[in-house]
């Protein structure tokens, strides 16, 4: 089958380009001849344009969670376990999940139309022959960049998520303040978060090597350059989920959850 075989190429090849560029970035750090600053414009431009998104996704997310669990333990007279389904559903699930969908729509499809506009004018040939490493160049520090930012911003993330819940059940299912925080302390532990926070730097590193691998292979010129972006955002977005089912099942076999 030869669609299984060009998959198995390019899962090889992301591999090897994930390995490549952490080799990269690190020799470059301990070399002195990191581009610090193509990383802190990279991470500049992530940040401008996946802050307010993410908010804006994660405060109603946040809302609906809470209304709709809410009336149903409303419903079999468990309102006090709405803290505990925001903690879980929050912090583990939605917030690396927003936070990489995001990060992998915006910044990655502008990194991959980057090197991809690169590619197609012959910079990164022309890197080549004058001995430059491409992965040094461009992808170890966009790769980084990202990696920083989809940590950082999924602790905001969840912030805003676990505030909105918290009003939601207090303004408008009329729960206690001390029933959500009781239930939200008693099933949330400190596990939960850094599992939250390694499932964004996972997604961030797997948004930003797809994105630059399929810049660095653009073929057709400018209209190729569209469909790379295309690809690059199904291909992340698709793995993304099996990634995350992947690492909850792990977390969950490694730290189970609590037993009240």
């Amino acid at each position: 089958m030869p669609w299984l075989l060009s998959s198995a190429r390019s899962g090889g090849a992301l591999v090897a380009l994930t390995l490549d560029a952490f080799v990269a970035a690190g020799e470059a750090i301990v070399k002195r001849r990191f581009s610090y600053r193509e990383f802190l414009a990279q991470a500049w431009f992530l940040v401008s344009v996946s802050l307010l998104p993410t908010l804006l996704i994660a405060l109603p997310f946040g809302l609906v969670l809470v209304l709709e669990v809410g009336s149903l333990a409303n419903q079999i007279g468990a309102p006090s376990f709405v803290g505990a389904v925001d903690a879980v559903g929050t912090v583990r699930e939605a917030a690396p999940i927003i936070t990489a969908i995001v990060l992998a729509g915006a910044g990655g499809s502008a990194i991959c139309a980057d090197l991809g506009a690169r590619t197609v004018r012959d910079e990164v040939a022309a890197l080549q022959v004058m001995g430059i490493d491409e992965v040094e160049r461009l992808v170890a520090p966009r790769l980084l960049a990202l990696l920083v930012v989809s940590v950082l911003l999924n602790g905001i993330v969840a912030m805003a998520g676990i505030v909105s819940g918290y009003l939601a059940d207090v303004t408008v299912l009329h729960g206690t303040a001390g029933g959500f925080l009781n239930s939200f302390t008693t099933f949330a532990q400190a596990p939960d978060i850094v599992e939250s926070e390694l499932k964004a730097a996972v997604f961030g590193v797997l948004a930003s090597v797809v994105s630059s691998f399929k810049g660095l292979n653009v073929k057709r010129g400018a209209s190729g350059v569209g469909e790379a972006v295309n690809q690059s955002v199904v291909v992340t977005g698709v793995a993304l989920f099996v990634v995350n089912l992947i690492l909850t099942e792990i977390f969950l076999v490694l730290v189970p959850p609590p037993f009240v």
